[in-house]
């Protein structure tokens, strides 16, 4: 059961708490609650599920391309629900359109629907009810398909997929059928020879046979069955004839025993053709089986919720394969892609995208969420688990000239610096200190504006960790470009620590404080930076022309060649156990980056999740 909280529930909870309130779904038994004498979780799981309320979700995703952030509601509302009732979820695949679907796709699905935390492995996963293919089902549906034709609710039709278009009517004219009346007995010899590959693609059709007169479109004599002579990823040549989705879906609902069948907002119209189909075949059956037609089958219920719509973002699929192929972006799983391997391969983390499905919660009505909320969450985290690091991303170099003073000028000091200051626990490490530093060219200036509070000539600041510094000059090459900025530092500010007071009684103050890497090849890292943006400009990518290429943000990707501190290149002790082995961290004054792919310990790649702050809100403002 749920445990107590004062948060309101959403309407679905509400739903599935009335359900259990009447019994309407029964208890788990020993047939269906799992294997009680498996080891481990899976035992423990069914276990506690047996003789409990029964709540059973799935996530049926057609594998024809690969997952976006709009799923992620999806999946984390239907795996937190049987979590949250101690009861199953179902990953199953819609794959009934072979000329789509690939294994590709279903293999991306499966990894990302896991990155989530949505196990659906009874073996590893509490809530895990299995893995399934609409594909499997397929000799049922056409074994029911039959039924329905002889119990005068199907039949086969020849019209065109145009031709049926063209006569579905209008709100106040029915549509029509001149095969409607068609005998049972030559529908059925008509749909074997479809299922024998004797008929083309497009030649017939299946179609329930229900009323063309309906105000709701869906119903009016809806396809169940078409000829689509294409090699499937499950099945391979075995069926010529696939299922169209509003058939497979209530009866792959039924025969997995799904309670609570949630879909989005644009399947409520559905609704009452999912509870059609079910009511057709349970006509002629009984409970305890002694209808012509066998036992009554399960009769899920379909609830329908609001999907997960951001601005600056597009989740068509078709669009999406459309950028895809037209190498607008690098592949699905370019960073700057909306899909989840996108998302991953960017740096963000399941705990990010969960905690913001939470808080935009569950409704009925269709609003458009600000991306600027998917970016805070992933902030939010990163700020609380991220460890800090050091990197310079266009290197200048900064040369201390006094270095020797202190001794060998070509000494090594090792900085102590804190890994997270969000977390106690996650310790120090040592940053080396050299004569010859880099830091971000955009932290000097020779001509420094009012309120320009880092290094300029004659000005000091800090650099974290290490000493204080005062500018006494640059080197320029022949072009007048600075190659080289000069400065003395202050033995007193190790650590960065304020100096003593001087002889006056007064301590001297700096107000900016900037970060550094070693110039030494051998305690400094050379990487590739990958600042990733947002894939579009606008709002509602396509609006104001119609085409969302026009809306391309030419700045979405900038590749820098950076210096990194040395703790970024082996992993570490003292760095976090990701679940998905990505590595994440802060870089400190710069934003939030990850491991790349493509990453290796001789060509390091770092990408740029989210930068520290919301820059986009700042150029609106401008």
């Amino acid at each position: 059961m749920p445990e107590p909280t004062d948060r309101p529930r959403h309407f679905i909870q509400q739903i599935v708490d009335a359900d259990i309130a009447s019994g309407k779904w029964g208890v788990w038994t020993e047939q269906d609650a799992g294997d009680t004498d498996a080891p481990g979780p899976a035992g423990d799981a069914a276990r506690a599920r047996l003789g409990k309320p029964r709540v059973h979700t799935r996530f049926p995703p057609e594998p024809n391309g690969y997952l976006h952030i709009g799923h992620a509601k999806a999946i984390c509302l239907n795996h937190g629900l049987a979590r949250e009732f101690g009861g199953k979820f179902n990953l199953r695949f819609d794959d009934t359109n072979p000329a789509k679907e690939e294994q590709e796709f279903v293999d991306s699905i499966i990894r990302d629907v896991k990155w989530l935390g949505a196990d659906f492995e009874p073996a590893t996963g509490a809530s895990g009810g299995g893995l399934f293919y609409a594909s499997n089902y397929f000799d049922t549906m056409y074994a029911w398909a039959i039924e329905l034709i002889r119990k005068g609710k199907a039949y086969v039709c020849e019209l065109s997929a145009d031709e049926v278009s063209k006569r579905r009517g209008t709100p106040t004219v029915p549509g029509t059928s001149p095969f409607r009346d068609r005998p049972a007995a030559e529908s059925e010899r008509l749909i074997a020879e479809m299922k024998e590959g004797k008929h083309p693609n497009g030649a017939m059709s299946v179609r329930a046979r229900i009323d063309l007169a309906s105000p709701n479109f869906n119903l009016r004599d809806p396809v169940l069955y078409r000829i689509v002579h294409e090699t499937h990823h499950n099945t391979g040549d075995t069926w010529c004839i696939y299922p169209m989705y509003d058939w497979a879906h209530g009866i792959e609902d039924s025969l997995e025993e799904i309670t609570h069948s949630i879909c989005t907002l644009e399947f409520e119209n559905h609704r009452p053709l999912y509870d059609w189909f079910i009511n057709a075949i349970n006509e002629g059956r009984a409970a305890d089986g002694t209808g012509p037609y066998g036992k009554k089958i399960h009769h899920p219920q379909q609830i329908e919720f609001a999907k997960l719509l951001f601005t600056y973002i597009i989740l068509s699929k078709r669009n999406l394969r459309r950028m895809v192929e037209e190498k607008i972006v690098h592949g699905w799983d370019d960073p700057r892609m909306p899909t989840l391997s996108g998302i991953r391969r960017r740096g963000y983390t399941p705990e990010a995208i969960a905690a913001l499905c939470d808080d935009v919660g569950v409704t009925k009505f269709d609003s458009m969420i600000d991306i600027l909320r998917l970016e805070n969450a992933c902030r939010d985290h990163l700020n609380r688990a991220a460890p800090r690091r050091m990197a310079v991303l266009d290197p200048v170099k900064l040369v201390i000239t006094n270095w020797a003073d202190g001794g060998d000028p070509s000494r090594v000091e090792w900085m102590e610096a804190v890994n997270n200051p969000e977390d106690e626990s996650a310790g120090k490490r040592k940053i080396p200190f050299t004569r010859e530093l880099f830091i971000e060219r955009d932290d000097f200036m020779e001509e420094p504006p009012k309120k320009f509070f880092r290094l300029a000539p004659g000005a000091e600041v800090r650099l974290r960790y290490g000493y204080w510094v005062r500018c006494t000059g640059v080197k320029k090459d022949s072009a007048g470009n600075i190659e080289e900025v000069h400065c003395t530092y202050d033995p007193a500010t190790r650590g960065g620590d304020n100096p003593p007071p001087g002889p006056d009684g007064v301590t001297r103050k700096v107000k900016g404080t900037i970060h550094w890497v070693s110039a030494d090849p051998k305690h400094s890292i050379r990487a590739e930076i990958r600042l990733f943006d947002r894939l579009f400009s606008a709002e509602e990518p396509g609006k104001r022309t119609g085409n969302f290429a026009d809306d391309l943000n030419p700045t979405s990707l900038a590749t820098r060649h950076g210096v990194l501190e040395p703790a970024l290149g082996a992993p570490g002790p003292d760095e976090p156990m990701w679940n998905d082995g990505i590595r994440r961290f802060q870089f400190e004054r710069l934003g939030y980056f990850c491991e790349d792919k493509d990453s290796t310990s001789a060509a390091p790649v770092f990408n740029r999740t989210v930068s520290l702050k919301d820059s986009w809100a700042k150029e609106a403002k401008a």
